[in-house]
């Protein structure tokens, strides 16, 4: 992914050397599977995460060391905040050209560890997460250096997807979808729930579609082999294949972000066509998505 003369978001909030406490969480190949499905998926319920985290026998953990920036960190921070300018700039012109009003560009938090939010105490377990509360996407860049060991993907664009998925949730909590739709998830069954959930999380990946055909219109954005790298992350990322991966199953009916062929169709969808009004993904029946 090209980011040669990008400008940085004014809106990145650096706290990687705040320390805090957190929530310590097991090890393992489960635990690092469970920290990439919260991730991507979680639009807001980091405290139901942490709530799960700890109803685990999880407990509070120790200070961290100071942290120390190294080139990579650097890296890392340097393309979160491009990238991060980036759908500032298409989501402003998106909301704009549909009349959706001005666009309210929301915060993205960089931190270590730890880092308390409007949503709760958010930790490097649970994954990049956005909160509705504080209109603010939370990354740990620890995720970005561990994806390939945890889900075997990874590269610039992979990370570009990420957070363009969060920033999808902003996208959502602006045009009131996302508060609909977990108050309908409050009212229903946890399998029911998890169909909203799923609807969810399929449109955030299908505006993180629309966020890459823009990016790369504006700004050329793209290499050979970027679109490759994100579809990969989509299909590695799906309910079906995290669950074979961790316990070597599916589980449908705890499924709430999407079959990996979901994920992938619905992000080539927003990417093919460029088209924020045409991510519907409530209409549809459950089973046609």
């Amino acid at each position: 992914m090209r980011f040669d003369g990008r400008r940085r978001s004014d809106n990145v909030d650096d706290r990687r050397r705040v320390s805090g406490k957190s929530i310590a969480a097991g090890g393992g190949i489960v635990g690092a599977i469970v920290a990439v499905v919260i991730t991507l998926m979680s639009g807001g319920d980091i405290g139901d995460a942490i709530g799960n985290l700890a109803s685990q026998g999880l407990g509070s953990g120790g200070s961290y060391p100071e942290y120390v920036e190294d080139e990579t960190d650097a890296y890392l921070f340097d393309l979160s905040s491009k990238v991060f300018a980036g759908t500032e700039d298409v989501w402003r012109e998106e909301f704009r050209k549909n009349g959706w009003g001005e666009y309210q560009e929301p915060k993205l938090v960089i931190y270590k560890d730890a880092v308390q939010t409007g949503c709760g105490q958010g930790t490097a377990q649970t994954g990049p997460f956005y909160c509705s509360a504080d209109e603010t996407v939370y990354i740990d860049l620890d995720f970005f250096r561990d994806m390939q060991s945890t889900i075997g993907g990874g590269g610039d664009f992979a990370y570009a997807y990420v957070i363009a998925h969060e920033v999808g949730h902003h996208v959502q909590h602006l045009l009131g979808t996302l508060d609909k739709a977990h108050n309908q998830m409050a009212r229903l069954s946890e399998t029911e729930a998890n169909k909203i959930s799923v609807r969810l999380e399929l449109q955030a990946d299908y505006y993180a579609g629309v966020w890459a055909y823009h990016d790369n219109q504006m700004f050329g954005s793209l290499e050979p082999g970027d679109l490759e790298v994100a579809l990969d992350v989509a299909s590695k990322i799906g309910d079906d294949y995290l669950q074979r991966k961790a316990y070597g199953r599916e589980m449908p009916e705890s499924f709430n972000h999407g079959r990996s062929e979901q994920r992938v169709r619905w992000f080539k969808k927003g990417f093919d066509t460029g088209v924020s009004t045409a991510g519907d993904t409530f209409s549809p029946s459950y089973t046609s998505l």
